[in-house]
Order: structure tokens, then C-alpha cells, then sequence
């Protein structure tokens, strides 16, 4: 250390100040496309903006939106007897033979059941001669503004989603004479030319739009299953104004001279509640007769509780005087844009506000914003990453609480998985699927086996428990939540286990690697084999975590012995071939796609945390030649690939690959309302950008260390993080400059030691609960 100051402040909280850099998207034309318009939401309720004069589209999303319900569809046919087959075939070489065994007797094969729009907002008022315009999406204040001049006089509209009051809500405003002239529409698609719902006008002042969910191009089994029933729903838009006049019409509201309108939208839906109709009456009560300034006030002060809890700053304070889009097409130019990439790390935490609240479903494969009756892959939930990193940010930039969404989906999970271990595959516990959605279904989906033929789903959402215990110290999340889940997740894995006939060692099988292919020794492109990597690290990562958990509690059952002993004899999930890399299998075959974008055998490294530096050195030079061959062939095209490697990047300490990875994010895989496009639009993406930056900015994975500014790139000379948080239960602010730290504070929310390895320097730090400390450098 240079030079230090150290002040040791007893029961004192970090101070979270205003940012410096302001965080708004902005543009100076509306959106031409779905892709362009900009998101606003609370958790459950959200729209897409597109800011049009005049034709103003605010595209509606709930997020139980889905068809068909929890008893639509059975298990899979397969019985423990074709189990068995299966792993017959693997012992003699006939994978072919495995995989479709798997596909023919385990996985529900093709599914179309999928989340759907809610609806359209549409305001169709008379505007000509529009000059001056500019829209904006600011994320201090998750509110997105549109306003222009028409014929000279200003028009203007506010809009928001918000939490306190479950409500969307617009403000319009207009100088012109002659005020707002036109309608006031809902509507939603159709499904295959039949209404999916009806809009009608209540009164001079209320629409009502409601409807059910249907999919009439359903499927199961890659066979046509129309889907007529489904989650039923109910709209209401309440339109107040004082000036002018507001007439109710066939189906739509008809608006004259009013020079100030204000909307209040409420949804409710039979999924949440069975009396949902009641309920959007009831909702709709409530906001009734607030004032804008009392809904505003609310929103902005609960979405602050989220969102002010951290800020960063990239670079110098400048004047944000450069479009958005303008800004990434910069980037595509060859340029660096530090706001912009600030700009994206707070837009991922502003997503994860907007789409996942507690109490909430969790965020899905677009948030909650999809346009679509029939959405690119179903817009459900991937567990062989996707669900997964929309909640890598959760922990580490401040937002804990909102990770509960997931964990209550997968207790549900838990539970019908049960049935698939059970009436599957005749054993204990749980066995979660690579895919399901929100009525959890737990069979294996896809008609190839390399798509959907992977049972690793469970361990990887076992750890998301267990990182929430490591970030927040909760010892009776762990005991009654982290536990129960735990359990049955390694009480399959326990039964899943086979010897290995080659070594006697326990492996998983049939194991596969997800959405990859490997050429065995027949000359043939096969899923199956006998403990892939990916499978090997993620049940040796849950057993480990199992046991670690009942040590802390002091708990021990027959089954904590069994895993014990089982541990121990597990083939290790990392394994070298003779060029240096990790295998990704369980010999070193040939790969037909040598630049996947799923790099699951190094999910020890990360998300996982058996690989480090500190500890497994030889390990960690492995990663390096495993990413540099991925990447020498191809790899990390996508979106949500490519933040993975941002993450990647930071773990191996390497600032420059990981800026690297930024700048190829933001020129290949943003569309310019900075949504992820994988494509088609795909938020894991973004969610794992954040956590990518997170991870340059501190890392706290290694046993009793954290590392601020361990993979600082030359780009980033100066910068301040506040209200961060690292495992142990601490919570840091820091500033640097010249690519130096200047200044650190620690907050111990739990009180313990730990080594802080800051701007060259080892600084062992022993804080009791509740103290902070300040270091000058």
C-alpha cells in the first residue's frame, strides 16, 4: 500500500449519494419496431413505449400470461427398465442408440405453450406538423417521457409502471388550442383469426378489456395439441380529465379538446387470483382518486429503495449530448463509449427491478415484455443458463431480495419434479428439467437429445440458494429454505449416480453437455455419454454445498453420510486432455462445433467457484486454453454468450479480454433500445452484461477474499462504485483514478475476516457486525 488511512466507524452505514452520471436512453425519433421501444414495468405489470405522435402504440404485458394450466399434460412414458437400456447402450459404445432411446421414452419432445402479450394501448389523437422530438427512458426514475411540438405547441406524455399502486400510469399534456383529439383503443391479437378478447366501454371515462389465454397452435410431443383454455385476465383504463370531453364510443373512448388527460391502467388475472375480476375493481378503486403528484411521489419513492442502493460511474462527468442509438452505432463504428457502457450495467439492474419482484414470477426469457401469442421459444424458462443469469446480478449489485422470485419458483419446481424422479426414473427426490414453464412442468422437452436430454438443471438452481446465503449470511433462509430445496435436489443426484465400468468411479448417466455434440468412436455426432463435465461439476458442486450446509447447521442424516461417502468417489467434472484444455466430455472427442456458444465444462470455473486462481492454479491456466480455442473457432456469438465470457474474462483477471467482450456485446448483440439480441431479443443477455461488470469491479468467490478492481481495463482510468456488495456480508464503496484505487470503505454487515486485495495491496480486515472502515491509498 502506497499510503493509508484507516478509520474504523462502529455501527455505521454506507452513504449512497445521487450519481454523478445520469442514467437515461434517450432518442430523437420514435421506435419503428418492438425492438426500439422502451420497457418500463414493476415486477408483474409492464409495456413497451414506442412514443409515436399520433399512433401511439404501448404494447401491455402481466407476467402469468400463458395457456393451458398444471394438469394439461402427464410424465414422459420412460420407466426405470429404459433407464437402464439406455445406460446399457452407453457401456457398449452404441450412443446413437442411447440418444434416442432418451428422446423416444423421457422428453415430451416438441412443446408450444407459450407466454403471451397481454395487449395493446393504443392512442390515436390528431397531430400534425411534429417538429422538436425526443423520447427518453430515464432509469433513476424508471419513467419514460415523449415529447414534440405540434403546429408549434408542446405535447407531452409520462408514463410508468408502478409497484406501490400495481398500476400503469400515463400523464398527457398539451398547450395546443384545440387539446387532444382522437381515441382512446385496447385491443389483443388474435389466435389464428379467433378474438382472444373483448373491449368495451363502462362509462364515458372506463374501458374494460378482458379474455382468456389460448394457443390454438399448441403443441406436445412435436404433435398438434390447440390449447383452448388458460389463464383468464381482466384490463381496465380508467381515462380523468377536466378540460374537453371524454365520450364512450362502440369500443374505444372518444377525446375532445382535453388539455390533460390522465391514464390509469389495472390488470389482474385468475392466475393470482381466482375472484381476478373483483380484484381489478377493487385495484382500480384505489387509484382512483389519487393525484398524479401522490402516484408519482409513491412510485419514485419505492423504485429508489431498489434502484439507489448502488451506483457506478465510468470516466469523466460529461454532458450526455449523443442518442442512443447513436451511441451504439458509435461503438459498431470502433469507438469506446464508457457512459454507454455504464449505461447498460444500470439498464440491467433497472430490468431486473422492472421484471422480478417479490411475490412476482421470475423474470422469463424476455423479462415480461413479449409481443407475441406464440414467442420465440415460448419466452419460458431455460435452466441450462438463461433462467440462471437473468439472476446472476441479484446478489452482487444490491437487489437480494428480488432473487426470491426465483427461489419460489424452483420450490415449486422441487415439487413436481418429484413426480418425474419418481414415476421416471424410480427414485428420490427431485429431477428438474432443462425447460419448463410457469405450470412447472418437470419432463424433458425437444426432439434431439442434445437439446433437451440433460438433468444437471437442478444443482445449478441449488447454488442460487446457496449464493443468496453467502452474500446475506440469512441462517434461517438457509435452515427453511435452502435446505428443504437442497435436500431433494442431492437426493436425486444420490440415486442418479452409477460406477463407472472403466474406474469404479460415480458418474452421471446418460449425461450430456447443453446443446452439444461430439463425434464418438463409431465416426457418429451423438449427445450421450457416460459423466459429461458439466454433469460431473454441478453434483459434485450441490454435494458439496449439501454438506456444507448441514455442517453449519449441525445437522446429519443417513443421507448426509451417503453423500459423504458418495463425494469422495465421484470422477472428478475437470479433466485435462493433452493439449491443456477441459474436457467437456468424458474423453477427448472430436467436436463437430468447435465454437459452441454453451461453455458448460467450465461452469466449475464459473458460475461455480472450484476453480480459482488461488487455489487451483493449473485448473485456471486450463480455462485460458479452453476460452482461447472456443473463441479461435468462433465462439461467444450470441448474446447471452457473449456476456458469459465478459464474466469469464473478469474471473481470469483479465481486464483487457473482458473490455474486449464489451465492446464486441455492444457492437454485435444490442439493438438500440439496448435490449440483448441474442437474436431474436433474448434479456438473459443483459442481465449477465451487469453481472459481467459486477464481477471486473469485485469478487468475493475465493474463500475469505475479495478483490476490488480485479480485472480493470486501461478503457476504465477512473471511476466510483457505491453500495456494491461482496460474500461475506459486506457492502464497499471505492473511487480510482489513473487505473489506481484512491479510496475504499468496507461495511461488515455480518462480522467477519477476510483478506482485501486492493490496488497491489493484502489487507487482512476484521470488522465486527455493523462497522465500517475507510482506506486511503
Amino acid at each position: 500500500m502506497k499510503k493509508s488511512l484507516l478509520l474504523a466507524l462502529a455501527a455505521c452505514a454506507l452513504f449512497h449519494f445521487a450519481q454523478a452520471q445520469k442514467s437515461t436512453l434517450w432518442y430523437l425519433q420514435p421506435a419503428d419496431i418492438w425492438e426500439e421501444a422502451l420497457p418500463i414495468g414493476n415486477g408483474r405489470l409492464g409495456a413497451m413505449v414506442f412514443g409515436i405522435p399520433g399512433k401511439e402504440r404501448i404494447q401491455l404485458n402481466e407476467d402469468s400470461l400463458w395457456p393451458g394450466g398444471p394438469d394439461d399434460w402427464g410424465l414422459a412414458e420412460g420407466k426405470r427398465s429404459d433407464l437402464d437400456q439406455i445406460r446399457a447402450y452407453l457401456f457398449a459404445g452404441e450412443n446413437e442408440k442411447a440418444d434416442s432411446l432418451l428422446v423416444l421414452k423421457f422428453s415430451r419432445k416438441g412443446v408450444t405453450r407459450s407466454h403471451q402479450t397481454l395487449g395493446d394501448l393504443w392512442l390515436d389523437f390528431e397531430w400534425t406538423e411534429v417538429s422538436e422530438y425526443k423520447r427518453s427512458l430515464d432509469l433513476a426514475s424508471a419513467t419514460s417521457n415523449t415529447e414534440f411540438l405540434s403546429e408549434g405547441h408542446l405535447v407531452t406524455q409520462e408514463i410508468l409502471s408502478s409497484a406501490p399502486d400495481d398500476a400503469i400510469l400515463i400523464r398527457l399534456k398539451t398547450t395546443h388550442p384545440k387539446g387532444f383529439r382522437g381515441k382512446i383503443m385496447l385491443s389483443r391479437p388474435e389466435d389464428q383469426g379467433f378474438a382472444t378478447a373483448e373491449t368495451k366501454p363502462l362509462n364515458d371515462n372506463t374501458l374494460e378489456m378482458s379474455g382468456m389465454v389460448t394457443q390454438r397452435t399448441g403443441q406436445i410431443d412435436s404433435k398438434p395439441f390447440p390449447i383452448l383454455h388458460g389463464v383468464k385476465f381482466r384490463v381496465l383504463l380508467l381515462a380523468q380529465n377536466q378540460i374537453g370531453l371524454m365520450e364512450a364510443k362502440e369500443n374505444y373512448l372518444e377525446v375532445t379538446g382535453a388539455q390533460e388527460i390522465i391514464l390509469k391502467l389495472v390488470a389482474e388475472t385468475s392466475y393470482y387470483h381466482p375472484e381476478y375480476s373483483k380484484v381489478a375493481d377493487s385495484q382500480l378503486e384505489k387509484v382512483m382518486f389519487k393525484s398524479w403528484g401522490e402516484l408519482m411521489s409513491s412510485h419514485q419513492r419505492e423504485y429508489s429503495s431498489w434502484f439507489d442502493r448502488m451506483s457506478l460511474s465510468l470516466g469523466p462527468l460529461v454532458a450526455d449530448e449523443i442518442p442512443t442509438d447513436q451511441r451504439i452505432q458509435n461503438v459498431k463504428n470502433g469507438q469506446t463509449d464508457l457512459h454507454l457502457e455504464k449505461l447498460l450495467f444500470d439498464f440491467g439492474r433497472y430490468l431486473l427491478i422492472s421484471s422480478s419482484r417479490p411475490g412476482t414470477n421470475p423474470a422469463n426469457l424476455q423479462g415480461i415484455w413479449n409481443q407475441h401469442i406464440a414467442a420465440p421459444w415460448n419466452a419460458d424458462y431455460h435452466l441450462n443458463i438463461n433462467l440462471q443469469m437473468n439472476y446472476w446480478p441479484a446478489e452482487v449489485t444490491n437487489l437480494s431480495e428480488l432473487h426470491a422470485p426465483l427461489f419460489d419458483f424452483t420450490d415449486g419446481l422441487v415439487e413436481t419434479g418429484k413426480k418425474a424422479a419418481s414415476g421416471n426414473f424410480g427414485m428420490q427426490g427431485t429431477a428438474i428439467p432443462h425447460t419448463t414453464d410457469l405450470w412447472k412442468i418437470p419432463f424433458l422437452q425437444a426432439a434431439t437429445a442434445y437439446w433437451g436430454g440433460w438433468i444437471g438443471a437442478g444443482a445449478w438452481m441449488g447454488r442460487h440458494y446457496w449464493e443468496h446465503y453467502l452474500f446475506t449470511g440469512d441462517i434461517d433462509f438457509l435452515r427453511l429454505r435452502a435446505l428443504p430445496a437442497i435436500e431433494q435436489i442431492a437426493l436425486f443426484y444420490s440415486d442418479w449416480l452409477i460406477e463407472d465400468p472403466r474406474n469404479g468411479m460415480l458418474i452421471s448417466a446418460p449425461s450430456t453437455s447443453p446443446e452439444n455434440q461430439f463425434i464418438n468412436a463409431n465416426g457418429k455426432k451423438v449427445a450421450t455419454t457416460l459423466g459429461a463435465a458439466m454433469d460431473q461439476q454441478l453434483i459434485s458442486d450441490i454435494f458439496s454445498i449439501y454438506l456444507q450446509i448441514n455442517q453449519i447447521l449441525g445437522t446429519e442424516t443417513a443421507l448426509t453420510e451417503k453423500v459423504k461417502t458418495q463425494f469422495s468417489k465421484l470422477r472428478p467434472g475437470v479433466l485435462l486432455g493433452a493439449d491443456g484444455r477441459i474436457l467437456e466430455w468424458d474423453q477427448p472427442y472430436e467436436e463437430p462445433e468447435k465454437g459452441h456458444r454453451h461453455m458448460s465444462h467450465l461452469y466449475a470455473f464459473h458460475p461455480g467457484s472450484a476453480i480459482t486462481k488461488s487455489q487451483t492454479p493449473e485448473f485456471f491456466e486450463a480455462v485460458k486454453k479452453t476460452l482461447n480455442y472456443r473463441l479461435a473457432n468462433g465462439g461467444a456469438g450470441t448474446g447471452w454468450s457473449r456476456a458469459w465470457l465478459i464474466n469469464f474474462s473478469a474471473r481470469l483477471l483479465d481486464g483487457e479480454m473482458a473490455h474486449d467482450n464489451i465492446q464486441k456485446l455492444i457492437s454485435q448483440s444490442l439493438y438500440f433500445n439496448l435490449f440483448d439480441a441474442h437474436p431474436p431479443f433474448q434479456i438473459d443477455g443483459n442481465f449477465g452484461y451487469t453481472a459481467g461488470v459486477a464481477e471486473m469491479l469485485v469478487q468475493s468467490h475465493e474463500p475469505g477474499i475479495i478483490r476490488i478492481l480485479p480485472a480493470l481495463p486501461e478503457a476504465w482510468q477512473s471511476g466510483e462504485v457505491k453500495g456494491i456488495k461482496a460474500r461475506g456480508g459486506y457492502t464497499l464503496d471505492f473511487r480510482w483514478e489513473n487505473g489506481e484505487i484512491k479510496t475504499v470503505r468496507v461495511l461488515s454487515n455480518l462480522g467477519k475476516k477476510v483478506i482485501l486485495f486492493a490496488d497491489g495491496s493484502e489487507i487482512e480486515l476484521e470488522l465486527k457486525a455493523g462497522e465500517s472502515i475507510e482506506m486511503e491509498f
